[in-house]
């Protein structure tokens, strides 16, 4: 069982910057990947970034690259996404995810432990 809570949402205006985290509870953290998930009012949960158990491999969604950056640390069983130059439609509830193995990684259903999730708002 590993059990994931987020932290560092808020309201910022637009082209801020603000840093999530995501603390996880449980064995073997390094083997699982770890993902940021989002959805806005009325939308699906769409995929944002993943990353793999050692870090070396991460995959951002097109409407994040260069803004956003996914991290991890093994040792605090942590993952944090920093995210800059912030536009209003990254407003949403950002969820922390965690499965077992790197492929289909943009794949929520896949995903077999979730945060509870942060709201981040965006001001224009």
């Amino acid at each position: 069982q590993v059990q994931l809570v987020e932290s560092g949402g808020g309201l910022v205006q637009a082209g801020g910057s603000l840093r999530l985290s995501c603390a996880a509870s449980g064995r073997a953290f390094s083997a699982y990947t770890m993902a940021w998930f989002r959805q806005a009012p009325g939308k699906e949960r769409e995929f944002v970034v993943a990353i793999n158990g050692n870090g070396g491999i991460t995959y951002y969604t097109d409407p994040v690259k260069g803004r956003f950056t996914i991290s991890r640390d093994n040792a605090k069983n942590t993952v944090s996404l920093q995210m800059s130059s912030l536009k209003p439609e990254d407003t949403a509830v950002y969820y922390c995810a965690a499965k077992f193995g790197y492929s289909d990684y943009a794949l929520p259903n896949l995903y077999n432990y979730w945060g509870q999730g942060t709201q981040v708002t965006v001001s224009s």
